[in-house]
């Protein structure tokens, strides 16, 4: 039964387009994965002559399962309860399948639905979210392990001198090359701001506790991303727990329903949990995330997708930052008006722009396009 005052969603438009990365010879490596290209799904939600747009990062076949699996489920929804649609689309995905292409289609819709709210309201995002803040901190992130020293010392440091306190490389594809890439990032960004590294699952229990150990000791790494693999739970907890004291794990971005978040927080087995907002079932899978990450006195930090991330989670009671990803920030402003720029180290949304602020660009982004039409 649709409450009074409901607004129908008329229906959805589904976009993707594939973007060449601008690392070096055209690729892009990090400890466990090499890349040529970044595909981002762009949905439209419609309803009363207002649009609202999500996204994820994801493989062409996500827009094909929008259409296949949740045009119609969410077609007629309360455009006012993205959750009650949230919770239509979760039905509808049940023998489908919840996580991986699933969630990741549940998340762009979802934020589609949201921004539509917020539209319709007039309001920027984060203020129909429950918001705890008004800013979100952020950390450079990119430094791949194919970048020669000089770009790569340049990129952290650019990101340092914008006022960035904190910046992330990736590591452990090539260990024997890390000392003189620590040495080189930690040179040119000095002494004041704090260095992560990302492993992105690629080393042994063992090896991960001999790098960790020396990643803190000698380069004051203070952030090891998914040493071991997210899925090797145990793997996490024994690098935490036998670890350098200052130095925290992290793990999460592989998130996709509840119960993927609440195994790493038995135990527990990171410092601080990452989610996706494009990943983990959208705004509404997030405040879950959200609660549980608060429930466990865990610190929540955004993995990547900054232009919706800073409204997302300024909706995180225990936020710890956002990840400033070198090749998302790139391609939000390519097909984007409305993308934030980091002010004081923090992306602060805009309060007089309805929605997340985002504006397809409709005419750059035809070039890249790989599904949909206007």
């Amino acid at each position: 039964m649709r409450s009074r005052g409901a607004v129908e969603v008329d229906g959805l438009g589904v976009h993707a387009f594939e973007v060449p990365t601008d690392g070096p010879g055209g690729g892009e490596e990090d400890g466990t994965l090499r890349w040529d290209s970044t595909t981002i799904v762009i949905v439209e939600a419609h309803a009363a002559g207002q649009t609202g747009i999500g996204y994820t990062y994801g493989d062409v076949s996500v827009a094909a399962f929008v259409e296949s699996a949740l045009a119609s489920a969410v077609r007629g929804a309360d455009a006012l309860a993205p959750p009650a649609a949230w919770e239509r689309m979760s039905a509808a995905i049940r023998n489908a399948g919840r996580s991986g292409v699933g969630a990741m289609a549940v998340s762009a819709v979802d934020v589609a639905l949201w921004d539509l709210k917020a539209r319709l309201l007039g309001l920027p995002l984060f203020r129909v979210l429950p918001a705890f803040h008004d800013r979100v901190p952020v950390y450079g992130s990119g430094g791949f392990t194919n970048y020669p020293l000089d770009r790569l010392a340049g990129q952290l440091a650019g990101w340092v001198e914008q006022g960035v306190p904190r910046v992330k490389l990736k590591v452990s594809r090539r260990p024997e090359e890390d000392p003189r890439r620590l040495a080189a990032v930690r040179d040119a960004i000095g002494d004041g701001p704090e260095l992560f590294a990302d492993a992105n699952g690629a080393l042994t229990r063992k090896d991960a506790l001999y790098w960790a150990r020396r990643f803190a000791e000698v380069w004051d790494v203070r952030w090891f991303e998914e040493p071991v693999s997210s899925d090797d739970v145990e793997g996490l907890r024994l690098v935490r727990d036998q670890g350098p004291g200052r130095l925290e794990v992290a793990a999460g971005e592989y998130g996709f329903v509840l119960k993927d978040f609440a195994g790493l927080l038995d135990g527990p087995a990171v410092d601080c949990l990452q989610a996706d907002v494009t990943r983990c079932g959208g705004i509404t899978g997030l405040l879950q995330v959200a609660g549980l990450s608060a429930a466990r006195q865990t610190d929540l930090s955004a993995h990547c997708a900054p232009a919706v991330s800073a409204h997302a989670f300024c909706a995180v009671g225990r936020l710890r930052h956002l990840e400033y990803f070198h090749d998302h920030v790139r391609v939000e402003r390519l097909l984007f008006d409305g993308t934030l720029t980091p002010e004081d180290g923090a992306l602060v949304p805009a309060p007089d722009r309805p929605g997340h602020g985002l504006d397809v660009k409709w005419s750059d982004a035809e070039p890249y396009r790989t599904h949909g039409s206007r």
